[in-house]
């Protein structure tokens, strides 16, 4: 079984989009979607700096363009059923999973992603506030330890890896009072995410989710909230606007992966995150993550492979 995933905010890069503007198509459809949501993620996607794009409100549409546009390229206008036994995202990576399992239009994701994005962002401002990865040490006593520093431990990934977010001053305690057996790197995020510092925007994606266009997905749909199968389109949209202020729990879906029998996952644009967690998390499973267009044939014939053993 073979499980389709999206990375979150974080993995974009500079240039991200270069390659993949040289397919038949692409630059339309991102041409369509920079129109609708008001911002050129052409330019973002090619021409812009590492700083620029880690503003919130730039990444997150970027991420889910990228995701789907690969996406897209992958499954070459097959239905994703034919391809995967189940999909899942990080964080914002799960709006571009609900696109792929039918949930939501590509458009109604990029219009939500952009509402996602910008408030989030205005959250972040009001404190000064941001994420490090914590790196090895126990998981309870890793928590426990943030806790104790004030911190929330907002996205439990797995495979050793648990990131922490509050205020400046929290993460510089970190730094100087690190967990037994532990490294602490800074991420290249803007703000507090998954916390109680996002609760301003769950109330703005409500809104906005009220105009999109929602169906059951067509695949199993593994959520972020706990690790389970969601199988209404509504209930998939309510865990994307509560998602923003709660932990991102990604070591439940991988539990998921292996209940299921997952024996590939790959990652769609920019890969590399998820797939570096599922060679630590998932033993056995093969992984292969989207960068460029080079990577599509290797891709495809892991599907095949996948396929023929299904």
């Amino acid at each position: 079984m073979l499980v389709l995933v999206a990375p979150g905010q974080g993995a974009q890069k500079p240039g991200l989009l270069t390659p993949w503007l040289e397919l038949p198509g692409v630059a339309d459809r991102l041409a369509e979607w920079s129109a609708a949501i008001g911002m050129d993620l052409a330019r973002y996607g090619t021409e812009a700096g590492e700083e620029e794009i880690r503003d919130t409100a730039v990444a997150q549409p970027l991420l889910v363009a990228a995701g789907l546009v690969s996406a897209d390229a992958l499954l070459e206008g097959r239905p994703v059923t034919e391809s995967a036994g189940a999909v899942a995202g990080h964080s914002v990576g799960e709006l571009a999973a609900a696109a792929m399992a039918g949930v939501l239009q590509p458009a109604d994701a990029m219009t939500l992603v952009r509402a996602r994005g910008s408030a989030m962002a205005e959250a972040a401002a009001v404190t000064d506030t941001g994420m490090s990865a914590v790196l090895g040490g126990e998981p309870e006593a890793v928590v426990a330890h943030l806790e104790k520093l004030g911190l929330t431990p907002a996205n439990i990934n797995g495979g050793g890896q648990i990131v922490a977010a509050g205020t400046a001053e929290q993460l510089a305690a970190l730094v100087e009072s690190k967990p037994e057996k532990a490294r602490v790197i800074p991420l290249k995020v803007a703000g507090a995410f998954h916390t109680h510092h996002m609760a301003p925007a769950v109330d703005v994606l409500a809104t906005a989710v009220e105009g999109a266009q929602v169906s059951d997905p067509v695949l199993p749909y593994v959520s972020n909230l706990d690790g389970s199968v969601v199988e209404g389109g509504p209930q998939v949209v309510q865990r994307l606007v509560n998602q923003i202020s709660a932990p991102v729990r990604w070591d439940l879906c991988m539990e998921t992966f292996q209940k299921m029998g997952v024996t590939a996952l790959i990652e769609v644009c920019p890969g590399g995150t998820l797939t570096g967690l599922a060679k630590r998390g998932l033993a056995g499973v093969r992984t292969l993550a989207l960068k460029t267009p080079d990577d599509l044939d290797a891709a495809r014939e892991l599907i095949a492979e996948h396929t023929q053993t299904a």
